[in-house]
């Protein structure tokens, strides 16, 4: 019986600092999925994130196009509203136009932001109501991973960058996530090395390419520049080998016939 493979975005905040750019990463609730694992904001898409009320808030930036970037044929932007919206769950960042009188009043925000971590209102509805302009097109593809076989819950997660400006903290929202930080990638390699921060291979392979960037505006133009087929899905494959299991990455030797 083939599992179902839920549709999922994850974000990495990017700001430039005195010692280089640094990426937004946070602690996972132990009881929750990937419990006590560092990770970026993000999730699952939901139903909302497909809506055309929610399409009409994203600037510069159409379904047709997005699909196209994600090589979909349809329901591309909800990667791009899933983003959004998670980051501002999760991390208490809102991408939206920074003339958007919202991002400026601290205390309406995180009000807002609290209704919607219980429920109480929906990211549609604070769009709206706010007349949101959300920046869709700051937002850029960099990843795809999908979820071995061998777990029972899997996922198709796009990976998106997107810039921040320095004065944006982010905050962890105390539930499912409870820490968090910025750190440049070298020093995220640095830790998780050590075993101080115990991360997946598709964060930790990711970490390893944006090290490789000077600054975030290298490795924003960078991925802005490739085409959709330039960004392949990467399904690991495991197998067990004397107690042990192995794992295979698409090019590695082997790959194809396990």
């Amino acid at each position: 019986m083939n599992t179902l493979i839920i549709p999922a975005a994850t974000v990495i905040l990017m700001r430039e600092a005195d010692h280089g750019y640094e990426i937004f990463i946070a602690k996972r609730n132990s009881r929750s999925t990937f419990g006590s694992i560092y990770v970026f904001p993000g999730g699952k898409l939901d139903p909302e994130d497909y809506s055309e009320d929610l399409y009409s808030h994203c600037e510069g930036l159409d379904d047709k196009v997005a699909s196209e970037k994600l090589d979909l044929e349809k329901g591309g932007l909800a990667y791009w509203v899933a983003c959004i919206r998670e980051c501002f769950e999760e991390a208490g960042i809102l991408l939206t136009n920074t003339n958007d009188p919202l991002i400026n009043n601290s205390k309406k925000l995180n009000l807002y932001r609290d209704k919607l971590n219980a429920g109480e209102v929906t990211f549609k509805v604070i769009c709206s109501d706010e007349k949101l302009r959300l920046r869709a097109s700051s937002i850029v593809p960099c990843a795809h991973w999908i979820t071995p076989t061998i777990e029972p819950k899997r996922f198709d997660t796009r990976f998106f960058l997107a810039k921040v400006d320095s004065k944006q903290l982010g905050m962890h929202d105390g539930f499912e996530l409870t820490d968090s930080f910025w750190i440049t990638p070298s020093d995220a390699l640095k830790k998780s090395e050590k075993g101080e921060m115990n991360m997946l291979p598709p964060t930790i392979k990711t970490i390893e390419t944006l090290s490789e960037f000077q600054s975030s505006d290298d490795a924003f133009n960078y991925f802005e520049g490739l085409s959709s087929d330039s960004i392949p899905a990467i399904l690991p494959k495991f197998i067990k080998k004397d107690g042990a299991w192995i794992g295979y990455f698409p090019g590695d030797e082997g790959y194809e016939s396990v």
